[in-house]
C-alpha cells in the first residue's frame, strides 16, 4: 500500500514538472543560476578559509632571551612558557643558529655577518607557536612579563589585521551564501506556487473528497525537489570542470606559498554534493512553503 501510494506520488510529481513545460524550464533556469552563484561563492570561501588557516597557523612567536640570562635562567624561562596552558609547542634556538639562518636568508650580503661567528651578538631565541592562532597576542603579553625575556615579536599590527580580515571575509561570505539561497528558494517557491495556483480547483476537490493534507502535498514536494536536482546538474558540471581547471593549470602558476587552493580531489566532488544536497532541499523548502498556504481552504 504505501509502495503504491510512494509510486503514485512520484508519477504525480514527474508528471506536474512535464506538464509545466515552461514554468519548469523557467524555474530549472532560475535556480541554476543561483546555484552557480552559490557554488562560486562556496569554492571562494572554502578556500579563502583554507589559506587563512595556513597564515595563521605560520603565525609564530619569537622570544629574545636576555644576553646576560644564565642556562638556568634560560631552562627556567622554557618550563614557564611551555606551562601557558594556550601555548602548543616550544623549540629553542641557540644565537649560533639564529646568526646561521639570518646569514643564509641573507645571500651573499649575509656573508659579512661571518665575521660575528667569534662574537656572536644576537640572542637565543624561543619559538612558539599557540594551539589556536587568535591567541597569539595574549600568550606574547604573558611571556613579556617573565624573567629573562628582553623582546617578545610576533608582528602585532599585521597579526591583528590579519586575524580581522579573516573574520570579516568568512562572515561577509557566509551571509552572501546565505542570501543566495533564499533568492533561490524565493524563486522556486513562487514557481511552484504558479503551478499550484493553476490547480487550486483540482486541490479544493481533493480536500472535499477527503484527501489528507500530507496526501495532496507530496507530489509538490518531488516536484520541488527535482527543480531543485535538475538546477543542480549545470552548476556541479561547471564546479568540475572549472575546478579540475583550475587545480591541474593555473594553480602550478601561483608563486605564493600561502595562495595553494584546495586539490580538485575530493574537495571537488564533496562541493558538488553539497551544491546538489542545496538543490534539493531548496526545492524542498520551497514547495513547502507555497503548498502550506493552499492547503488552507
Amino acid at each position: 500500500m504505501i509502495f503504491r501510494t510512494s509510486k503514485r506520488h512520484l508519477r504525480e510529481g514527474i508528471k506536474n514538472i512535464l506538464r509545466n513545460g515552461w514554468m519548469t524550464v523557467a524555474s530549472v533556469g532560475a535556480v541554476t543560476t543561483t546555484l552557480i552563484l552559490v557554488a562560486a561563492f562556496l569554492a571562494l570561501v572554502f578556500n579563502l578559509n583554507q589559506m587563512a588557516a595556513e597564515v595563521e597557523n605560520d603565525v609564530e612567536i619569537n622570544v629574545l632571551i636576555n644576553l646576560t640570562a644564565d642556562e638556568e635562567q634560560i631552562n627556567e624561562l622554557g618550563n614557564k612558557i611551555t606551562a601557558i596552558d594556550e601555548v602548543d609547542t616550544v623549540d629553542f634556538s641557540s644565537k649560533d643558529e639564529q646568526l646561521e639562518s639570518l646569514i643564509d636568508s641573507m645571500g651573499k650580503e649575509g656573508q659579512s655577518w661571518q665575521l660575528f661567528e667569534q662574537d656572536n651578538p644576537l640572542n637565543h631565541v624561543y619559538v612558539v607557536k599557540a594551539k589556536n592562532p587568535t591567541s597569539t597576542m595574549s600568550i606574547a603579553k604573558e611571556i613579556k612579563t617573565l624573567d629573562a625575556v628582553q623582546e617578545v615579536n610576533y608582528g602585532k599590527d599585521v597579526v591583528q589585521r590579519l586575524f580581522e580580515f579573516n573574520k570579516y571575509a568568512r562572515t561577509i561570505g557566509l551571509v552572501l551564501i546565505a542570501g543566495l539561497v533564499f533568492t533561490a528558494i524565493f524563486l522556486i517557491s513562487n514557481t511552484i506556487k504558479l503551478t499550484i495556483m493553476a490547480r487550486s480547483k483540482e486541490i479544493g476537490i481533493m480536500k472535499l473528497v477527503g484527501a489528507t493534507n500530507g496526501f495532496i502535498r507530496w507530489p509538490f514536494f518531488i516536484e520541488g525537489m527535482f527543480l531543485g536536482i535538475l538546477g543542480s546538474i549545470i552548476p556541479v558540471a561547471a564546479i568540475l570542470g572549472g575546478y579540475y581547471y583550475l587545480d591541474t593549470y593555473v594553480s602550478g602558476q601561483i608563486d605564493f606559498d600561502f595562495v595553494k587552493i584546495l586539490p580538485f580531489n575530493p574537495f571537488a566532488w564533496q562541493l558538488s554534493l553539497i551544491v546538489l544536497a542545496i538543490g534539493a532541499l531548496i526545492g524542498i523548502w520551497g514547495s513547502v512553503m507555497s503548498v502550506r498556504k493552499f492547503l488552507k481552504v
